[in-house]
């Protein structure tokens, strides 16, 4: 594998295209089956980087940005250089401890490294340059547009600005709501955005349903025709599956495929409502830091607020999941060792889609442990526990499949 990479380090310029890496992957569907995925990325394949393009350019001055989740995010504005094919005049700092690692002052000369981020970021400065006149940048208390005093939780790097109705929150969580792959609002883009929440217009994600064409028409670069297709667009939105829905909710760590395994898991927003930690938790794929994501989420009243005003309106709220039946409804299954008939998650997937529940562990909760060849630890659990066991036969007996 490493002289494969080797080999690429100076054959990738020859491409038609611009590459900055390969991915090294596990070749045998076997094990590939057996390493599995967590909710972003396969088990079996990882990226290499070659080593980024890096240009020196003046640090002139650093702004903060809130972003939808209320991140205080400090940004480097800098004399326009070029680099990778484009000129760059921003590039992040990350976080107020980063500044501090690099000791990046504002006049400084910096090292500027565009790799797979959209961004690029300051990786270093050049010291030798410094002529005494550069500051030490100050991190603000307050949000830098609404002022409310910002806040670092003990165990994070990251400022946050803990008003909800912050406008820099709202126009970037409707604008995320709005993208492609999540509710795919077409024209509902950045500029659009702003002017809607600076008009006041748009103070919440609901807003976007109440929206007129008379409203939308009046502002600028807006006709009677721009303004049509955006309402016929967001009337289209409606009916988007749920998990694009709890996408567009902006729930910490809840990606798309966490999303889907919720409406697999639960069918309807209602049931995710209900769902206390533990039973998030053992869901395959969610795990203990998404549980308390979405818990600490549903906890908050304006979010469940959000979630009846988007009912109201006419947003999907119930999942489109293919149930075949309702025969294994209110029991809990877990699966351990190999299956011969079937991979493990196409037996998973057959007990959802016969209204069962599928865990990832076992407890007292469990109904039934699926036992294959060579069982591991949960075996042993279940028999500590007393759950019933049962091989795979057993199995196929029980949702009638030969």
């Amino acid at each position: 594998v490493m002289d494969y990479i080797e080999a690429w380090q100076d054959k990738r310029f020859d491409l038609d295209f611009e590459v900055d890496g390969l991915v090294i992957s596990v070749d045998d569907f076997e094990e590939r089956e057996k390493l599995g995925h967590t909710t972003k990325a396969p088990r079996w394949a990882i990226a290499f980087k070659y080593p980024a393009a890096q240009a020196v350019t003046k640090l002139r001055e650093i702004i903060t940005q809130v972003g939808r989740t209320g991140r205080v995010t400090p940004v480097a504005i800098l004399e326009p250089v070029p680099l990778s094919g484009s000129t760059i005049s921003r590039a992040t700092l990350h976080n107020e401890d980063e500044i501090r690692r690099l000791d990046v002052r504002i006049g400084d000369w910096v090292i500027i490294e565009k790799g797979g981020e959209v961004i690029p970021k300051v990786v270093g400065v050049v010291k030798e340059k410094r002529d005494g006149s550069e500051r030490r940048f100050t991190f603000p208390k307050r949000c830098p547009v609404c002022g409310s005093k910002i806040y670092r939780l003990p165990d994070e790097a990251d400022y946050r600005c803990p008003n909800s109705s912050c406008p820099a929150q709202i126009k970037r969580s409707i604008e995320y709501f709005a993208a492609r792959g999540v509710m795919d609002i077409e024209g509902l883009g950045t500029k659009l955005v702003d002017q809607l929440v600076e008009k006041g217009l748009v103070k919440n994600l609901a807003d976007i349903y109440r929206l007129r064409v008379e409203d939308v028409e009046r502002l600028e670069r807006m006709g009677k025709k721009s303004a049509r297709n955006l309402i016929e667009a967001i009337e289209k939105s409606k009916d988007q599956p749920l998990e694009r829905v709890i996408l567009g909710l902006g729930i910490r760590h809840v990606g798309i495929h966490a999303a889907r395994l919720l409406v697999e898991h639960f069918g309807s927003i209602d049931a995710i409502v209900k769902a206390g930690y533990e039973e998030l938790a053992q869901i395959p794929g969610i795990g203990p830091v998404i549980a308390k994501s979405i818990t600490n989420y549903f906890r908050d009243p304006a979010n469940l607020r959000l979630i009846e005003e988007l009912r109201r309106l006419g947003v999907r709220m119930v999942g489109k999941r293919k149930r075949v039946s309702d025969l294994l409804q209110g029991k809990t299954f877990v699966f351990t060792g190999e299956l011969e008939s079937m991979t493990r998650k196409e037996a998973q997937e057959l007990v959802l889609s016969l209204g069962g529940k599928v865990s990832s562990s076992v407890s007292g909760k469990t109904d039934f442990v699926v036992c294959g060849k060579n069982p591991g630890s949960k075996y042993r659990k279940a028999l500590a526990l007393g759950v019933k066991i049962i091989n795979e036969d057993e199995f196929l007996k029980m949702v009638r499949r030969k």
